[in-house]
């Protein structure tokens, strides 16, 4: 096993994605592509978890996921090339893989490139021709899910929509870089630059990727700088913004905001937002559209305390024409900053008065200093240790109950997962992890104390992954806390591996030390009453509406995803009787509060329209009608920005923060409730409207609605035990 990685570790989506700038060095260590291809093909075959063999159902997938990695929106290749592939490789390519052989690879790259220069071609002479704008024609957003054109005529015919289409989408933007046929002409040159750039080290490197990512979405090729990136995500002291992104229909976009991070702590941006341009300080715009990711990751990062500027379309954006800029200053994405905080919320008053305490929890980290760095020590820190610390704290303030907010948190330690869930449950079970061969691993709570007692609400989004995902559903299966939050968690129930494939390889072959490594599936997490986090993630006792909700984001969203399935439960503790959770009177309480609070109507409203922006997948080339609908989306904020200021502050919560360098502290340190928050979702009410920013706190509905949802729990907690002790009348 590699020294990068140990299977004590959950695999989480920000390990996954932090890997930012892939390339390949092939040719400066002459490295044998060959041979890497063959240990990373044996690899599949005998570690992945799904143990299939490159047979010719594999070979197809294969050809497939290779085919769409190169024309993800299946715009260059027409289904005639299609076709021809399938009846030369279809059958052999992961034959031909295990003999060392990468000439398909090569053969399929130069056809797309002979493709996508005829294609530009053609296009470059649209680009100039008059457009009216006036028809009813509409075009589709994302066609990743479309046919193969079937012909150049019916390729000719999706060209000329997607081309009128950048066209007014340029034309409408109110923060346009410059004229609409020099930003389209300028952005096809670009990409006819970088495909003319790649070597031969990029295609085979592409091509590996998808071999891996065909067995499923969390296995990949990794190459010598990918492992360098991947350590840097480790020691957590990478200098940028803090963003995970993606390639995804020609926009890097955002997957994930690292806590603590520059981008965090600005609020400005989002996941799901993509970014169109990128500039230096004051400097110009420059137009990433359909640029490789590594060379969009270059141009955002830089050096600490200098500022990069993000020309974004947000990603609760129903018109791909609006554009925002985000300006973040680079600097440090520190540990600190990533560690568990607390708050103690006073909220009402008189007999509905409740103290409730309020755990953040960015991540399960463990392993690291306060400097991020990885070392073998006693005094590391552990997010268990650390919670431990806060709970002890917020006992002693007199909380009645408590919030654990995990949206957001990606996951982290296996480890920190099981230990964090041994504070609030006797000694048991916690997760069960299943191997290629069928093995069953279950992972035990040793400690009988338990640190918290009191009533819990854990709170998740589907930003919520992995080791939050194991922790989550424990609570959940031992009775011991309310999930609250939207529908389900990611659904990320696997755990990877890191091998380094220079170790692995024949010890005289040429540059294995510069092979890079296999990021490899390798168990499944079962909860402890049997059914998997794979997928399905863990569904909320009490779903609150949220535009992270949606198709968009999750396990679910994800090509050659691994399927749900169940192991047989083990047998756990009976839920602790002196902590009820009330599901039922919750529930209804809080469904009565969402018909009538208006933050949950906005949600409500902006989830239908963003819903039927996915399924309708296609978008009007009339000028007018678009205009018609920013005009109405911007009036719709403005409404909204002018109710807020009349409806004031949502709660009267008196808050007082607490990290863990106050714990000595004799006083808590009073802040505003109400002040500005972590984005815990794609709604963002916080936009410029022209060129006045807005000057309201937007409120976090979610936060709010899960704190009345604790007092509630506090409320019948509290009439359960007085009942209990209320005196008999003797007859």
């Amino acid at each position: 096993m590699s020294a990068f990685f140990s299977l004590r570790r959950a695999g989480t989506v920000a390990f996954t994605a932090l890997i930012l700038a892939p390339s390949l060095i092939f040719g400066r260590s002459s490295v044998d592509p060959g041979q890497v291809a063959i240990s990373v093909a044996r690899w599949l075959e005998q570690g992945h978890y799904s143990r299939q063999k490159l047979d010719q159902d594999i070979s197809a997938k294969f050809l497939q996921t290779y085919l769409t990695s190169l024309d993800y929106n299946k715009l260059y290749f027409t289904q005639k090339d299609v076709d021809e592939f399938e009846k030369k490789f279809g059958a052999t390519l992961g034959h031909g893989v295990l003999r060392g052989d990468v000439e398909p690879a090569r053969e399929i790259f130069g056809r797309f490139k002979q493709r996508m220069e005829g294609r530009i071609a053609k296009s470059k002479k649209l680009i100039p021709k008059k457009y009216a704008f006036d028809s009813n024609r509409a075009t589709e957003l994302n066609r990743q899910d479309a046919a193969w054109p079937k012909d150049e005529a019916e390729a000719d015919l999706i060209w000329q929509n997607r081309i009128e289409a950048e066209l007014l989408r340029e034309e409408l933007a109110e923060l346009k870089l410059r004229p609409p046929q020099e930003t389209v002409t300028r952005r096809y040159n670009q990409v006819l630059r970088y495909v003319n750039e790649m070597e031969d080290e990029d295609i085979v490197k592409t091509f590996l990727s998808a071999l891996a990512q065909t067995y499923d979405p969390h296995s990949e090729y990794l190459s010598p700088s990918d492992l360098e990136n991947f350590q840097i995500s480790m020691r957590l002291s990478l200098v940028g913004v803090g963003a995970v992104l993606s390639s995804e229909d020609g926009y890097a976009k955002v997957k994930e905001i690292v806590p603590g991070g520059p981008a965090d702590r600005n609020g400005q941006l989002a996941v799901n937002d993509r970014i169109a341009a990128v500039a230096q300080g004051d400097g110009e715009f420059e137009d990433v559209v359909d640029m490789k990711l590594d060379k969009v990751v270059e141009k955002i990062r830089g050096k600490k305390n200098t500022t990069v500027r993000l020309l974004v379309i947000p990603g609760d954006a129903t018109d791909p024409s609006k554009r925002e800029v985000v300006e973040i200053h680079r600097d440090e994405v520190k540990l600190k900053d990533q560690q568990a905080k607390a708050e103690v919320l006073d909220f009402g008053q008189g007999a509905d008065a409740a103290r409730i305490g309020w755990i953040t929890l960015p991540s399960f980290y463990a392993n690291m200093d306060n400097r991020g760095l990885l070392k073998d020590s006693s005094e590391e820190k552990s997010t268990t240790k650390d919670v431990s610390a806060l709970l002890t704290r917020l006992k002693s303030e007199g909380i009645q109950g408590l919030v654990i907010d995990l949206r957001r948190d990606g996951g982290g330690s296996l480890e920190e997962a099981i230990n964090l869930t041994g504070l609030f449950i006797p000694k048991g079970p916690v997760v069960q992890a299943k191997d290629a061969n069928g093995k069953i691993t279950v992972s035990q709570d040793t400690n009988p104390g338990v640190a918290y007692t009191g009533p819990l609400v854990v709170l998740v989004n589907r930003l919520s992954a992995s080791a939050s995902e194991i922790f989550a559903a424990a609570l959940q299966d031992y009775g011991r806390a309310v999930i609250v939050g939207d529908e389900r968690t990611f659904g990320k129930g696997t755990v990877q591996t890191v091998l380094d494939l220079g170790r692995l390889m024949p010890p005289f072959s040429l540059g294995s030390a510069d092979a890079g490594a296999l990021k490899l599936t390798i168990q499944k997490f079962y909860r402890v009453r049997g059914g998997s986090t794979q997928l399905n993630g863990v569904e909320s006792d009490i779903v609150l509406p949220s535009l992270t909700d949606n198709s968009e984001i999750g396990e679910g969203s994800l090509k050659n995803r691994m399927a749900y399935d169940e192991v047989a439960p083990v047998k756990i503790a009976d839920s602790m009787a002196a902590t009820p959770l009330f599901l039922n009177e919750l529930k209804a309480r809080s469904s009565q509060r969402l018909g009538a609070d208006p933050e949950f109507l906005y949600i409500t409203e902006d989830m239908r329209r963003l819903r039927e922006r996915l399924a309708e997948n296609s978008i009007s080339l009339n000028e007018k009608q678009r205009r018609n609908e920013l005009a109405e989306d911007k009036l719709r904020k403005e409404q909204r920005e002018q109710d807020r200021q009349a409806r004031g502050p949502a709660l009267g919560v008196q808050a007082y923060e607490l990290t863990l360098d106050d714990l000595s502290s004799p006083k808590l340190r009073a802040v505003a409730f109400d002040r500005k928050q972590e984005k815990a979702s794609l709604l963002d009410e916080e936009e410029e409207t022209g060129d006045k920013k807005s000057t309201v706190v937007p409120p976090d509905p979610i936060r709010n609605e899960a704190l009345r949802i604790m007092r509630d729990m506090v409320e019948l907690n509290r009439q359960t035990k007085t009942a209990s002790i209320k005196p008999e009348k003797s007859l």
